[in-house]
């Protein structure tokens, strides 16, 4: 918190509100690009007048109703100049789409149009996961980046040319009919999937998490399980998220600094969502051959069924892991594996595990990578070459709280 309520207050809204706020203003434009600036401009005049006329009681309807009528505004301006360019399709092209329209949907929500005009299949997956997180959760192009574990410039032109086909391909914006869901439901995950793994652990700031961005995925992963009942990935990943988050009370102690899983006070854990989440895991693998976010759930499950960190059952994680990697491999993923293999045979078995990942190019800047090794290395007592993998691991983490442990633990080893 900053010295300035007001900056404090549209800070806040930016965290909460932005979602609801650019999807409802889309309804307006049609236009991706000129519903960001709408928006923009939105939050920069609450910060300009909100000293003086005071902070709403409802900063996000403030935000929606001023970034719409200056999208109206925009559009009766433009109108003649507009009527050549592409715009994003949309039943409510005639008229002001008021609250009393979104009745009009079978799913009403916004957030939710958003996300699956985002996720057209006339875009590539990482382009669709992408546009989504930028434009659903307001994150930075350098955060989305970050995620990707790509260069600022490469995403910013990924994020570019996808709106640009959005608008060119007169992609619809709104929920598909129910026979065209099966198809574009993957992508979906993947968006709601990034937008919680950002927010369990976030890529920069002072705070581990983003409670902004966990709550809003459980929110839209409990809603993708009502609109899709039957797929099991759809069931997977809220059960994912449920486990996941069922710990997040104890990650931090009262100082807001790290606690690693090992050292957790599982009392302080969500049982209830532990308890919701692993019947949603069963109920997922009843289904036949398991998806990635399934076996996710499956491994997180593992995890919080153990009564405490010495009886988790390693054995079955690695395997789990195994067949993840069959069903989808990656380098996170390996990585992940690599750290489970430490536990389950000793750290010198995961340190060498994480040494055949180190010439992995998507891996080369990835903090958690180097914090693993030096972990591993100061359980060998190999203390200098845990110093330069906790430094290498200090150099490519953003979070604060991240690297405050980080920097304890190399004062821990000495000189």
């Amino acid at each position: 918190m900053t010295a300035d309520p007001v900056a404090d207050a549209v800070a806040d809204a930016h965290r909460r509100e932005w979602a609801f706020v650019l999807a409802a203003t889309v309804r307006v434009t049609r236009d991706l690009d000129q519903a960001e600036e709408c928006v923009q401009d939105a939050y920069a005049r609450a910060l300009a007048t909100w000293g003086t006329s005071g902070i709403p009681a409802r900063p996000g309807a403030w935000l929606t109703t001023v970034a719409r009528r200056q999208a109206l505004d925009r559009r009766r301006r433009d109108s003649t100049a507009r009527r050549a360019l592409p715009l994003l399709v949309t039943d409510l092209i005639d008229s002001d789409p008021g609250p009393e329209a979104a009745g009009a949907d079978e799913f009403p929500d916004d957030r939710l149009r958003l996300v699956f005009t985002c996720c057209h299949p006339a875009l590539s997956q990482d382009a669709q996961v992408a546009l989504a997180l930028r434009l659903l959760c307001g994150l930075s192009t350098a955060e989305v980046a970050r995620a990707f574990l790509v260069s600022e410039p490469t995403m910013a032109a990924r994020l570019t040319r996808a709106k640009k086909k959005i608008a060119a391909a007169r992609i619809p914006y709104r929920v598909p009919p129910r026979a065209e869901l099966p198809d574009r439901v993957g992508a979906v995950l993947d968006v709601v999937h990034l937008m919680f793994t950002t927010g369990h652990a976030a890529p920069a700031g002072p705070a581990l998490t983003r409670a902004d961005l966990t709550g809003r995925s459980r929110d839209l992963a409990r809603m993708l399980a009502e609109l899709l009942p039957g797929p099991a990935e759809v069931t997977g990943l809220l059960a994912l998220i449920l486990l996941t988050d069922a710990r997040r009370a104890s990650r931090v102690d009262g100082a807001g600094r790290l606690v690693l899983l090992a050292d957790q006070d599982r009392s302080r854990w969500d049982h209830a969502a532990v308890a919701e989440g692993t019947g949603l895991v069963r109920a997922a693998l009843a289904r036949g051959r398991p998806g990635r976010f399934t076996l996710m759930a499956a491994i997180a499950a593992v995890h919080d069924e153990a009564a405490t960190f010495g009886a988790t059952d390693w054995a079955e994680i690695v395997g789990l892991y195994d067949l993840l990697m069959s069903s989808w491999p990656s380098p996170v993923v390996a990585l992940n594996r690599a750290v489970a293999v430490g536990f389950a045979a000793g750290p010198a078995a995961g340190l060498a595990a994480l040494d055949e990942l180190a010439a992995s190019p998507e891996l080369a800047g990835y903090g958690y990578l180097a914090a693993a090794r030096a972990d591993f290395l100061r359980r060998l007592g190999r203390t200098g070459p845990a110093r330069l993998a906790y430094s290498e691991a200090l150099l490519l983490t953003g979070n604060e709280v991240e690297r405050e442990f980080l920097a304890a633990r190399l004062d821990e080893l000495g000189s």
